[in-house]
């Protein structure tokens, strides 16, 4: 019997692959098969996940680069695919506002903010989007076959008053992303989100740690959990693989029910 979910023969390059998510993707991707490129803006994380993979048996690539900028990436990309293949799925998974900034730290209000404020929330999470997908997708489009796979958050599907500028941002990389689907899909490349609501990662670690707020949060959930990387990672292999090939221009949400009423 065909294994629907299998990657193996395929090289996909996950951002943001250092923790979380990003990482679990990455092992999952491997595990079923796929060549990695693990991408990181820390180095060291991106080679710890590269051990993991290999020491399992697996095939990685560690490479480092900021997905803020369209030159650093289409230079990774080049050498990834010189070093381990050409790119067929690209997950684009890093988000929030980058490495600098706490993502769960309080914000004020949005009309007291100002475009350096924004500037990160953008960069990572919209237009670093809009520069990996840029770079994988000539070699997608010439061989005619490709799968991209963009990480949102329930922010850009149904707001959130704390994260106004972020979640303007994943709804851009969503908007963004129906479009590609259009635009690509005579070539054999899909293009699909999936949203996410709280996940347990590094990232939110203060916010998960807290027992009282948790229980709050989970209030608004119709599975009385929080998500695990696993759940995310779960549906990003699903999209990825063969099993999806007549799916595009979706947005997924994987949420616990977060958003079953709204």
């Amino acid at each position: 019997m065909t294994d629907l979910l299998s990657l193996s023969g395929r090289t996909v390059l996950v951002t943001g692959a250092g923790q979380g998510v990003g990482r679990q993707t990455a092992l999952l991707a491997a595990a079923h098969g796929a060549t990695v490129v693990v991408n990181d803006y820390h180095l060291d994380r991106a080679e710890a996940v590269h051990a993991e993979i290999t020491e399992a048996g697996g095939t990685a690539l560690a490479v480092r680069c900021d997905v803020t900028a369209l030159d650093e990436i289409t230079d990774m990309v080049e050498r990834a695919e010189a070093a381990v293949g050409t790119i067929d799925v690209l997950v684009n998974n890093a988000g929030n506002a980058g490495p600098a900034q706490d993502p769960m730290a309080t914000a004020p209000p949005f009309w007291e903010t100002g475009p350096k404020d924004w500037e990160p929330w953008m960069g990572t999470s919209y237009f670093g989007v809009l520069n990996c997908s840029r770079a994988v997708l000539p070699g997608m489009v010439e061989r005619r076959y490709g799968r991209v796979v963009t990480v949102i958050s329930d922010a850009g599907r149904v707001g959130d008053p704390n994260l106004v500028v972020y979640g303007g941002a994943k709804a851009g990389a969503a908007g963004f992303s129906r479009g590609l689907a259009r635009a690509t899909g005579r070539y054999g490349v899909t293009v699909n989100c999936v949203a996410l609501s709280a996940i347990r990662t590094p990232g939110v670690a203060t916010a998960t740690a807290n027992d009282a707020l948790v229980a709050a949060m989970l209030k608004q959930y119709v599975i009385r959990r929080l998500g695990e990387p696993s759940d995310a990672a779960n549906m990003i292999l699903f999209l990825a693989s063969d099993a999806a090939s007549w799916i595009t221009g979706q947005t997924y949400p994987v949420n616990g029910g977060f958003s079953l009423n709204q």
